[in-house]
């Protein structure tokens, strides 16, 4: 028996549960994993309040690195002992150990940690996806990219600066600002005080931006359209205010011929050579030192219902590891 959280009702952070559970032998195309970080992302919430839906009781947890413990049968890729790391194969990561699809798995090279590549692989892969496939940036392109502090937004804003653009970035305290900035933000606006829009164009000399990528959601969705340019694309990858709701398309043409996706990393990484790909491109971003992971908060793991309410605070930045 190992522990683990578990839910057995939607609802807030008081639903999950510190509980004993059995972790059987790996069946076929399975590995077992004993467990040394797991990652924590706003899509948990989403999973712990029923907005994503899902058979209950369930074990939380998309994104987490550990040690292979052994192997079932029809497994070659990997082996006993290889540190390994994962964030596409569905819930059950709040654990101490558990059984795990060895095609969606992924090898952790040397020179990345453990905690690290806890921390990197949901929030790294989706800023991958974001920047080099939804909207491919190009160099001298001015970006808007909202929650540019969180996890996702400090790996994004050191991946497009990289890759040469100008980042705009929102932000809730001049704090975070501050830490945009370091991690490659050229401009970072306090949306709690300042006009989002207004900077925008103001940054932009009233042209707006050719892409906005919001992981807000229902609080920022109509101004984020209003920041983009002429044939602009409108990135909404995420909810953290809550979902968008529906909206009239014809809003679109309104406001310039408008592109509009609601794209998931699992559409991106669909099939094992794309993960390995991605996994592939965000190591070799991570160990040139053009991108730094940067580990914030840790918190035990048994103590996840504490970092949930931090989390839904935004009194986190940047990475946040849970250790079992």
């Amino acid at each position: 028996m190992v522990h683990a959280i578990r839910i057995h009702q939607t609802g807030g952070p008081e639903v999950m549960k510190w509980e004993e559970v059995a972790v059987g032998e790996p069946g076929p195309g399975q590995v077992r994993l004993r467990q040394t970080a797991v990652g924590l992302n706003y899509i948990d919430v989403y999973v712990r309040t029923g907005l994503y839906k899902n058979p209950l009781p369930l074990i939380p947890g998309m994104e987490a690195a550990g040690v292979v413990e052994a192997v079932g049968p029809d497994v070659y890729y990997f082996k006993v002992g290889d540190r390994v790391g994962y964030c596409t194969g569905g819930t059950g990561g709040y654990a101490e150990a558990r059984l795990y699809p060895a095609e969606r798995l992924i090898h952790l090279p040397d020179g990345i940690d453990d905690q690290t590549g806890a921390a990197m692989l949901l929030q790294g892969l989706t800023a991958h996806y974001l920047l080099h496939r939804t909207f491919p940036v190009k160099p001298g392109q001015t970006i808007l990219l909202h929650a540019a502090a969180g996890g996702v937004g400090l790996i994004a804003c050191q991946w497009a600066k990289a890759l040469g653009a100008t980042v705009i970035g929102t932000v809730g305290s001049d704090e975070k600002a501050e830490l945009a900035r370091a991690n490659g933000c050229d401009h970072a606006i306090v949306y709690t005080r300042e006009n989002f829009v207004e900077r925008v164009k103001e940054i932009t000399n009233g042209q707006g931006v050719p892409v906005v990528y919001d992981s807000i959601g229902k609080d920022t969705f109509y101004q984020s359209l209003d920041c983009l340019s002429r044939l602009g694309t409108m990135v909404s990858f995420g909810n953290a205010s809550g979902p968008v709701g529906a909206v009239d398309i014809s809003i679109l043409n309104t406001k310039g011929s408008l592109f509009l996706t609601r794209p998931s990393l699992g559409g991106y990484v669909a099939t094992t050579q794309e993960l390995r790909d991605s996994a592939n491109a965000l190591f070799a971003a991570v160990l040139s030192g053009k991108v730094k992971i940067d580990v914030r908060q840790t918190f035990a793991l048994k103590d996840a219902a504490q970092a949930h309410i931090a989390l839904e605070a935004r009194r986190t930045t940047g990475s946040t590891v849970l250790l079992p």
